[in-house]
């Protein structure tokens, strides 16, 4: 099914996602963008639906061809502190401010959001999978959350994060266990299933 281009009637539509929210170690990054009228492109999607080679592809192209776009990483302190539904929006918030364009409407993949400033939103249910700028600040919040789990990989390999990118693998799980959590996990998640909480 070929993902549309606009929800709304505003030609400055703004597409806003987050990428590892479901994570126990990094940052909530969100992306938000504007793609031109005259955007066409068949690779693009979902970055779920993409291999990690189609989404390094894609980010220059969606970088040089598209309206304005940002990106806001939420790190691990503020996510314990506020919780990851209300991250993941500051997130989508913060990018959104980062505009060099500001949007006349914004859409937001899934179903939770809060107003931002006075510019109308729609929320859409896997969005990513059905409009292109939704799609498009996919990719860009999911390939710069991973450039930066491959930097802070070099610190703790133990962990694998360059391949993982801090969700909750086997082996991500029994790195916990083994050498317990570093500064970029998650105190708030359940890092273990058989543990509520951790002895910090």
């Amino acid at each position: 099914m070929a993902l549309k281009f606009q929800f709304s009637t505003f030609i400055l539509e703004c597409g806003t996602d987050e990428a590892g929210r479901g994570c126990l170690a990094g940052p909530v990054t969100a992306a938000a963008v504007i793609l031109p009228l005259s955007f066409k492109n068949t690779l693009l999607n979902d970055s779920k639906q993409l291999s990690e080679k189609n989404r390094m592809l894609l980010k220059p192209i969606l970088e040089q061809t598209c309206v304005s776009y940002a990106v806001q990483h939420i790190f691990e302190a503020e996510i314990d502190t506020i919780n990851i539904l209300n991250a993941s929006i500051k997130a989508m918030h913060g990018a959104i401010s980062k505009l060099k364009t500001t949007p006349e409407y914004i859409i937001v993949d899934g179903n939770r959001f809060k107003p931002f400033e006075n510019i109308p939103h729609s929320t859409v249910i896997k969005g990513d999978s059905k409009y292109l700028s939704i799609a498009a600040a996919s990719v860009l919040a999911k390939t710069y959350r991973d450039d930066y789990m491959e930097k802070i990989h070099d610190e703790f390999p133990m962990y694998n994060w360059k391949q993982n990118k801090g969700y909750p693998t086997k082996e991500h799980r029994a790195a916990i266990k083994k050498y317990g959590i570093t500064k970029y996990h998650r105190k708030s998640f359940r890092l273990l299933p058989e543990q509520y909480k951790l002895d910090i």
